[in-house]
């Protein structure tokens, strides 16, 4: 928790409710965003992201695993995210493992849908390899270096962009196999299938501090909200998750005009953050 002087938070309440915030910026305004990928050699994909002085990393690493038998038709997706001590003094000890929790939790919630797998942004069933048998199971983790508010949304647009990263190696099915039998599989070491991240939602969380409500938040900020709602919405405007923390509840008609806010802001970000990722993949291939 940050902690600041009755004036600062009279400063910043009064900001918000002015619609200028502290640092120059409008209530929905959210900070520019940064990208760059390939910055892990070892995984097959992975991105840094910078909003201000938050800054997070995400890599994808891709394994060859058995289906579960309620989903035999669709792979497996893991998300877990650490953060580091080094990026705020609350993150030492049990402060930076709950939290760890809470990001990671929100993070399955936001990009991979309910328990069935309805409404997930990441396609699970592009990850069977053979029905019941062999799948690609994704094991995600993100990173926080540096923490100044908005953990969430800055750890979805990583994922997105490391999962535009990846490349998952072509595998070729043996012929022959039958019944319980497990088909012999070749895994090529030079033919790689781009991951599809066009269904991938982007992550907006708006920050509700006094009567009015933010996107973006500061640490700061985030220090005198009374609840936020993070919703993750995809190119078509679908809303594919939603979570919400702080104990104040909300009414479902500002519930409504936070999803409707969210989805104008998101289709501003995915421009954004694909035209980043775009200039990030370009230099990647010129070094």
């Amino acid at each position: 928790m940050v902690a600041l002087s009755i004036g600062e938070k009279y400063f910043i309440q009064g900001g918000i409710a002015q619609d200028l915030r502290g640092d120059g910026r409008k209530r929905l305004t959210p900070r520019p965003i940064y990208v760059e990928t390939g910055v892990i050699s070892q995984s097959n994909g992975s991105a840094r992201v910078r909003m201000g002085a938050t800054e997070v990393i995400a890599s994808v690493k891709a394994e060859l695993g058995r289906p579960s038998a309620l989903h035999p038709d669709k792979g497996k997706v893991s998300i877990y995210v650490d953060c580091s001590p080094t990026a705020a003094p609350t993150f030492e000890g049990r402060g930076g493992e709950e939290l760890s929790t809470e990001l990671s939790v929100a993070l399955q919630r936001c990009l991979l849908g309910g328990k069935s797998g309805s409404g997930a942004g990441i396609d699970l069933s592009s990850l069977a390899i053979v029905e019941g048998k062999i799948c690609w199971d994704l094991y995600i983790e993100g990173l926080v270096v540096s923490s100044d508010g908005n953990l969430l949304d800055a750890l979805g647009a990583a994922i997105k962009a490391a999962l535009s990263n990846t490349g998952i190696p072509r595998v070729n099915v043996a012929a022959g196999a039958s019944g319980d039998e497990q088909p012999e599989v070749d895994v090529s070491d030079e033919e790689f299938l781009q991951f599809d991240t066009s269904k991938v939602p982007v992550i907006v969380t708006l920050t509700k501090v006094g009567r009015h409500y933010i996107v973006d938040a500061t640490s700061e900020e985030e220090s005198q909200m009374s609840s936020a709602v993070s919703i993750s919405v995809n190119r078509r405007g679908n809303i594919c998750g939603l979570t919400k923390r702080g104990g104040a509840g909300l009414d479902s008609s500002v519930i409504l005009d936070m999803i409707s806010v969210a989805q104008s802001i998101s289709e501003q970000l995915i421009n954004t953050l694909d035209s980043q990722i775009a200039a990030a993949e370009a230099g990647e291939d010129e070094s």
